[in-house]
């Protein structure tokens, strides 16, 4: 997760995402699956739940960015019988192929912008907030076109921002100035492209690779408790937090406690809560 989308960008800048984001992944595998399970929408299911809803029936399933394996062993329990998935991180696929479900999984370590798969292989291409950091997302788009057999669906999940007056946007209220302020040399490189984030970005980024316009589904994802765990929660799987030092930090865990005393309810509960979206195409080859 970031706070700062980027459009396109030299491919200079684009290496240096994927190297941040690799190191990232390598060093915390399985953080991001453990955020996942812990806020979900009020009907109870997570976002993996969500998306893998969305792809339900499909035979074949390619994750782009699939982490630690937790969607797609979702998928093989919902019935995928051949299942494939692509990441950046050594780390995190090394957690993936620990996972009984996906002992027959074709897993891969590479991009998304070159899949390692031979064409129509797939009924279905999914990818949880990972599309929206990845650079190049044309050529991303092209690639899940040409991997999805005629009429098979794209189904990814991407950001939808912080649900206003509660916890989250309070934090990323105070939480941009100490990024800003963090010394150059701790700056993190921009990440993927903003156009991920809007319906019509999406289509503009899809339609040429043959996709048919996307449908759009909002939900809001609950990421609520006690003000120690909100700033676990919130902090854990940002990406942005690697610019601060310890004290910077503190510092700021700090002021976001004290700040959202006045939010806590009597019952001792921050609320804070997240949206996301669920996006889906259908190629029209």
């Amino acid at each position: 997760m970031t706070t700062s989308p980027a459009t396109s960008r030299p491919a200079a800048d684009a290496t240096a995402a994927e190297d941040f984001l690799r190191t990232f992944h390598n060093r915390t595998p399985g953080l991001q699956s453990a955020g996942v399970e812990a806020a979900r929408t009020p009907e109870g299911p997570t976002s993996y739940q969500v998306l893998a809803g969305h792809v339900a029936g499909a035979r074949r399933v390619l994750d782009l960015g699939c982490a630690d394996g937790a969607l797609l062993e979702l998928l093989a329990g919902q019935g995928a019988e051949s299942l494939a998935g692509i990441d950046l991180s050594a780390g995190e696929l090394a957690l993936a192929r620990r996972r009984p479900a996906l002992a027959h999984a074709d897993l891969r370590e590479g991009r998304a912008q070159r899949l390692p798969f031979a064409d129509a292989s797939f009924d279905a291409v999914v990818s949880h907030m990972a599309l929206m950091l990845m650079a190049d997302v044309e050529q991303v788009a092209r690639e899940a076109a040409r991997v999805l057999v005629p009429g098979g669906k794209l189904a990814v999940t991407v950001g939808g921002g912080p649900v206003e007056g509660e916890a989250m946007e309070l934090f990323l209220t105070l939480a941009r100035p100490y990024f800003r302020a963090a010394p150059v040399e701790r700056h993190m490189p921009r990440l993927g492209d903003r156009r991920c984030r809007t319906r019509e970005g999406l289509d503009e980024i899809l339609a040429p690779a043959g996709f048919a316009p996307v449908s759009w589904e909002p939900v809001t994802l609950d990421m609520g408790g006690t003000p120690a765990e909100v700033w676990e929660s919130v902090t854990g799987v940002l990406y942005d937090m690697t610019v601060l030092d310890r004290d910077r930090t503190e510092e700021l865990r700090e002021e976001f406690i004290q700040s959202s005393a006045p939010l806590v309810t009597p019952e001792g509960r921050l609320p804070c809560g997240r949206r996301v979206v669920t996006v889906t195409a259908a190629t029209g080859r």
